[in-house]
């Protein structure tokens, strides 16, 4: 049917009515008064979500921006950063941070697995000349459906004393508790088509007072992605270049339906619908990509043994008009990710488990009983 499609992805991810309709407004002047009510609503908005009074700020690009942005306003060519790396998104940090030239040292974990704090701890208790500068973390690995410990990482990187924590929360933030402030994390950035409930365009940069401490120490080249030209702007509710007006309409308001869900029904929500995904692959058979005890509340990777996961995909857009994640790079057509992040509903997540279902009675792979995933599913959202 037209216009139906269903995302069940981890970003682009499902757009409340109020912020398309907001989005659909007329642009304003983006160095008006009103538009300075705005940035100033949002800001305080932003502050809430990220659990901090410091800065908030907003760039036109997408979280890889962010990301970037994150690393290059506090570090110097040559600093010795330590790099997690368990997937596709840990893999591309270690790309950005050789590419402005410096020291990297990957702390791995095998696609699938989570990042072992105990490396970390180690590689930072032996930096006794204190030359590691940053440590860089995927919180929620997108690729996999893994969540890694930052909490206990972030532990380790404040005992050494000298290194920042450049955190990638752009599948975590709006699923999880990321408490900016509590955790004393430096940098954190994400992006507005994941748990931000709006469309692609805007990155969001978090930075603590450490942060800025080392950003004026900073030596890397930028221009537009100079942090602190955008917390000047700030200051005066403003944007160093221009905006995405019209973005920010959107964010205003489904920022607005989250303010109104509140933090901890938000965090509930994304996992009883972790757990709901994860009880109806169980129950039908498909075995699940990451162990439950560090499965991202965002999206869930199922690995379909003995069938070809693409095939699984084909049929459920094809038939039932929703989209699953496929799997990247060596995973590709070896797994399938459900994603549940975002304006995604309890009847949401049925549908998709249903809609499986339909799917593998079509590849000739029905579950042995009927209905069990749906059965399971609702079990857990009842509950």
């Amino acid at each position: 049917m037209k216009d139906k499609l269903q995302l069940m992805i981890p970003g682009p991810t499902p757009v409340p009515e109020s912020a398309l309709v907001a989005l659909g407004r007329h642009p304003i002047g983006h160095r008006s008064a009103d538009f300075q009510k705005i940035v100033a609503r949002t800001t305080e908005q932003l502050q809430w979500l990220h659990q901090t009074r410091g800065s908030v700020l907003v760039l036109a690009g997408s979280g890889t921006a962010a990301m970037e942005a994150g690393i290059i306003n506090v570090l110097s060519r040559g600093d010795r950063v330590l790099c997690g790396d368990n997937g596709k998104f840990g893999e591309r940090w270690v790309k950005v941070a050789k590419a402005y030239g410096l020291d990297v040292q990957t702390i791995r974990a095998e696609w699938g697995q989570p990042l072992d704090p105990e490396a970390f701890r180690e590689a930072l208790e032996a930096d006794r000349e204190k030359a590691i500068k940053a440590v860089i973390i995927t919180h929620s690995e997108t690729s996999t459906g893994v969540i890694n410990d930052l909490e206990t990482i972030n532990r380790h990187v404040k005992a050494h004393g000298e290194a920042l924590i450049i955190v990638d929360a752009v599948t975590s933030l709006g699923a999880t508790s990321v408490p900016v402030d509590d955790w004393g994390l430096d940098v954190v950035g994400s992006g507005s088509q994941k748990g931000y409930m709006i469309p692609p365009g805007l990155g969001f940069v978090a930075m603590g007072e450490r942060a800025w401490a080392a950003s004026k120490r900073s030596d890397l080249p930028k221009f537009y992605l100079d942090l602190a030209k955008y917390r000047k702007a700030a200051e005066d509710n403003s944007n160093p270049f221009t905006p995405a007006v019209n973005l920010y309409f959107a964010l205003e308001a489904s920022m607005a339906i989250m303010q109104e869900e509140g933090l901890q029904a938000i965090f509930a929500r994304h996992d009883r619908h972790r757990r709901a995904t994860r009880a109806a692959m169980e129950a039908i058979g498909l075995p699940l990509y990451a162990p439950a005890t560090c499965s991202s509340p965002a999206i869930t990777a199922v690995a379909p043994d003995g069938l070809d996961a693409e095939a699984v995909r084909k049929v459920v857009k094809s038939r039932y008009d929703i989209l699953l994640a496929g799997g990247q790079d060596h995973l590709k057509g070896k797994v399938f990710r459900i994603g549940h992040l975002g304006f995604v509903a309890d009847r949401d997540v049925l549908v998709a488990v249903a809609a499986i279902e339909g799917a593998l009675v079509e590849l000739g792979r029905p579950p042995v009983q009927p209905g069990a995933g749906v059965a399971a599913a609702a079990a857990v959202l009842q509950g």
